[in-house]
């Protein structure tokens, strides 16, 4: 047996194939500090910034297998692909309902970033007409990819004693149960993408684009959280990269050389995302998590 983060044990055998459902969670966030990891504000900002970038993203992944769904003749595969949709839709609920109780709270504007995002997931890799099916499958094939770094985030966080930095409780278990469903369906974008004819070639292709696009966007976001805190001194890229790598170096967030070899993992033949994060962990996880459990009593 080993530990999750707050004591609960898990098994070391992974249970293997599981059926996708959604689960319902709730959080009360009243009380929840702009700087919700105190010891390391540059680092929650970072994180929080996936509050305003994800929800768009993942309605633009339902969006998507809703498109992609009427020519899945697999149930097994269409099966996982509605339990996907089921838990990206509570993700992208939830994280922009933090948008509205901690951020503007705290009179953070999000708009212009969230238009920023709107405009990359609705027009840019949004529905569009598509005869031949290719745009659809580059759209599959980007999902895959981002969908990689998701789940090996969500490894990440299931295991970073974020704690020891005073991180707000409830914050990390919003992002820990997130990232324990990301690592329970890894292998879903993946096989839909295979599904539908990405191959290596393809795969690389989209994660070329997707690798730098990813931290671009992450880094932007910071930059803009950063701008809008009174505590903190509105520094530059240049500045805010080194804050960012003293974070990582700190373990406050995931170091450059794992997130590279992430991302570089994709580039073998052969590569399958089974190999990120365990099952066993994320499910043991989600049995034991505040949010989830507050919503079931």
């Amino acid at each position: 047996m080993k530990l999750l983060r707050g004591g609960t044990e898990h098994p070391d055998v992974d249970p293997g194939t599981v059926a996708l459902h959604a689960r319902n969670v709730a959080f009360d966030w009243s009380g929840v500090a702009l700087q919700w990891m105190p010891a390391e504000p540059l680092a929650g900002h970072l994180i929080s910034a996936l509050n305003m970038l994800l929800p768009e993203g993942e309605r633009m992944f339902i969006a998507t297998y809703r498109e992609a769904l009427p020519f899945v003749r697999d149930d097994k595969l269409r099966e996982d692909m509605l339990g996907f949709i089921g838990q990206e839709s509570m993700h992208a609920e939830t994280h922009a309902k933090v948008l509205v109780d901690v951020l503007a709270e705290h009179g953070i504007d999000t708009g212009p970033y969230e238009r920023l995002m709107e405009y990359l997931f609705r027009t840019t890799l949004g529905p569009r007409g598509d005869r031949t099916g290719q745009v659809l499958v580059e759209r599959l094939a980007f999902i895959a990819c981002l969908e990689h770094f998701f789940a090996w985030l969500g490894d990440w966080v299931l295991n970073a004693d974020l704690e020891k930095f005073g991180a707000d409780p409830r914050m990390a278990d919003l992002f820990r149960w997130h990232g324990a469903e990301e690592v329970e369906h890894r292998n879903v974008a993946h096989d839909v993408a295979e599904y539908f004819g990405v191959g290596y070639v393809r795969r690389c292709a989209a994660m070329t684009l997707v690798f730098p696009i990813f931290l671009v966007l992450l880094l932007r976001g910071t930059r803009y959280l950063v701008h809008q805190d009174p505590q903190l001194p509105d520094h530059g890229y240049p500045r805010l990269l080194t804050g960012v790598f003293g974070a990582m170096w700190r373990g406050a967030l995931p170091g450059v050389p794992s997130l590279l070899r992430s991302a570089l993992s994709t580039f073998k033949p052969g590569y399958n995302p089974q190999s990120v994060g365990s099952t066993a962990q994320a499910v043991a996880y989600l049995a034991a998590s505040p949010g989830a459990r507050a919503a079931a009593s």
